[in-house]
């Protein structure tokens, strides 16, 4: 017997609805639905809670196979979301370019460095393009970040692809502009991120 046979079984059993059986698990009833109906399984928690709820072992609900798969399933899926949680924070450090005094501004022969505030040294246009991109690639950390919290993975790839092509724009124009101190950091972050994605894709 399959595992949503035995999960429809004891349900039964016990006489409870859907929505009886979610309530008890703190879950919802639609996913009480998709794992009576064999379209999905629970999660390893979950699996402990249905089996100390109906007083009856792991094994008896799961093949040892089974629960192994889930396992790593699992902890395939807790490695996507920490890699999405440190790409949120190094796309949130992105205000380091904002605030260090990366750029520089020659006085009376002198060149000091000094933050995006007080940048003078470059066209309104290009300083205004630095906005955007710092200000995009903080609100893209920033959303990361929440749905990671919140468990959400819809939306989450998207917002990686955008935050590295905003990433790549803003060492190109750094580079073109010759704002040798600023490309040093936004790089950085950068490779932080090609490490972040290269380690999700090899495990």
């Amino acid at each position: 017997m399959e595992f949503h046979e035995k999960l429809r079984e004891l349900r039964n059993s016990r006489g409870l609805t859907q929505e009886d059986l979610a309530d008890a698990l703190y879950v919802s009833r639609t996913a009480i639905s998709k794992w009576e109906s064999g379209r999905g399984y629970p999660n390893i928690d979950s699996i402990k809670e249905i089996s100390k709820y109906f007083s009856v072992s792991i094994d008896d609900l799961l093949s040892s196979d089974k629960l192994i798969y889930l396992a790593k399933k699992e902890n395939k899926l807790n490695i996507q979301r920490m890699c999405d949680l440190f790409f949120g924070i190094v796309d949130i450090l992105s205000f380091m370019l904002i605030i260090l005094p990366l750029y520089p501004n020659p006085i009376n022969g002198y060149i000091y460095s000094v933050n995006l505030f007080n940048h003078v040294e470059t066209s309104e246009f290009n300083k205004l393009i630095y906005w955007i991109m710092y200000i995009a690639l903080i609100v893209i950390g920033i959303l990361k970040i929440l749905l990671t919290y919140f468990k959400i993975d819809k939306g989450q790839k998207a917002m990686t692809i955008c935050s590295m092509i905003l990433s790549i724009l803003s060492v190109i124009l750094l580079a073109m502009t010759r704002e040798a101190y600023a490309i040093t950091v936004a790089f950085l972050l950068l490779i932080l991120k090609g490490i972040l994605i290269f380690n999700h894709i090899k495990k």
